[in-house]
């Protein structure tokens, strides 16, 4: 009777103490940047038509003749400028309109390539059509090519992962321009995680993206 008393008592010390340690434990937290922008100032709406994504895939045993390049345009997009600057800036882009353009002069090639990669084995269109990339800071680069650093959260197939991108940045008048630097994306953090076989040449996990904006103001 003491014995089963004794182990009672443990169990409910355990059980206390358990409790007491999980409710300590940090909450969980993506690796998304913070938002520190703002909406303040004076609104620009990216031209969808003279704006795009470009991108850039290889594989590891083919030579550069042998990657694939093309661009992806954007659905919607929207830039503040404050004070002249650039202050925040949001980009939907249409993961439906992924498209080779190596490989424009080669119809079946083309429509072969473009139906794999929108499958499930790369960017599952149909259940993610969209992508987006949300600029989270802004700060002037201090040395280099280009004269801002952009810090945002890039959005693929549903994960979010937090991006620097260095980019040129011009405001003139009512035209927005931001042009970044290529920037190889590990597309296995997001869910893209497609393996030829060997024999075919396995698909490097690297894809590089550059991302080619133009804004005019809102009216």
């Amino acid at each position: 009777m003491k014995k089963n008393i004794l182990s009672v008592a443990v169990f409910v010390l355990f059980s206390t103490f358990l409790a007491i340690s999980c409710s300590k434990e940090k909450p969980v937290t993506s690796d998304a940047n913070e938002v520190s922008t703002t909406k303040d100032g004076t609104q620009f709406v990216v031209d969808t038509l003279n704006s795009n994504i470009e991108w850039k895939g290889y594989k590891i045993f083919k030579t550069e003749n042998t990657s694939h390049f093309g661009t992806i345009k954007f659905e919607s997009g929207m830039i503040t400028v404050k004070d002249g600057k650039l202050e925040s800036g949001n980009f939907v882009a249409d993961m439906g309109s992924l498209t080779s353009e190596d490989l424009k002069n080669k119809k079946q090639d083309l429509e072969k390539l473009n139906s794999h990669l929108k499958s499930a084995d790369f960017f599952e269109v149909e259940k993610f059509p969209t992508s987006s990339y949300e600029i989270t800071k802004v700060s002037p680069a201090l040395e280099g090519d280009y004269n801002t650093v952009l810090d945002g959260n890039l959005s693929i197939k549903g994960i979010k992962k937090a991006v620097q991108f260095k980019a040129n940045v011009s405001v003139n008048g009512n035209e927005v321009s931001i042009a970044t630097e290529p920037k190889d994306i590990m597309r296995g953090e997001f869910g893209v995680k497609f393996q030829s076989p060997a024999a075919n040449g396995v698909i490097k996990n690297e894809v590089t993206l550059q991302m080619k904006v133009k804004a005019i103001e809102k009216k």
